[in-house]
């Protein structure tokens, strides 16, 4: 017998395409500042900055820093190593990938489709995210999933990061929600998956791209479409 009846989900990575989506983004923002002038390529650019924002985020979800350092200094120390040393372009660049990356729809194949799916079957959907609460729900909003969900909780509204057990506490107090008779799946191991496990619910790893094939004991899916057969099967 099925005694799912909440299924927790991550935005980032999971349901929407963060990494194609912020692409799109930057490469918008490098072609308005004319960075060519000072990056070999784009490419390059876009490495350097997904490992400094890697660092930032990281020293985020740890409470070393706060939102706006967060914003901020990834893009002012990306500007450093292209010998860049301007912390008002810095903010400006954060302002601008603000304004444009919410806007991006890219989502993972099958999204809507899954949604659909599993609101048809009864199952109450929602969202824990790290995320920044103004920029998610635009997120959600512009992409055409937000009315598949009964509520979305942005972790700044706990005042700690997953995979704290303060924030699924805190989205299964607001949801009415039993850890036993819930699912959390995200593309994070150890925020989504292991920060649910201890908070009582059951994760299940989001790994699209088969990075996470070493890891024993989990529930995985590499698609979407593979999690109303695994509630059937749970």
């Amino acid at each position: 017998m099925n005694f799912i009846k909440d299924v927790f989900f991550d935005l980032d990575r999971t349901l929407w395409d963060f990494d194609r989506n912020s692409e799109s983004a930057l490469r918008i923002i490098y072609e308005e500042l004319k960075l060519s002038d000072h990056s070999s390529s784009f490419d390059s650019f876009l490495d350097i900055y997904r490992d400094i924002n890697a660092k930032y985020l990281g020293n985020y979800a740890e409470g070393k820093i706060d939102k706006i350092q967060l914003r901020n200094g990834r893009f002012t120390d990306t500007l450093k190593e292209f010998k860049i040393d301007n912390v008002r372009m810095g903010e400006d660049m954060s302002s601008r990938y603000l304004e444009i990356s919410p806007f991006q729809t890219h989502l993972f194949p099958s999204t809507k489709e899954v949604l659909a799916d599993l609101k048809n079957n009864n199952f109450k959907l929602h969202i824990i995210t790290n995320g920044f609460k103004e920029v998610q729900f635009t997120k959600l909003k512009n992409s055409g999933i937000i009315e598949y969900f009964d509520d979305i909780l942005c972790s700044e509204e706990i005042g700690k990061a997953k995979p704290h057990p303060l924030v699924f506490e805190g989205a299964l107090k607001r949801t009415k929600a039993k850890a036993e008779n819930s699912i959390m799946i995200g593309d994070d191991y150890n925020a989504d998956v292991i920060g649910a496990e201890n908070a009582g619910i059951r994760g299940v790893l989001f790994d699209p791209h088969r990075t996470h094939t070493n890891k024993i004991g989990i529930d995985r899916v590499e698609h979407l479409e593979e999690i109303h057969p695994l509630i059937l099967g749970i």
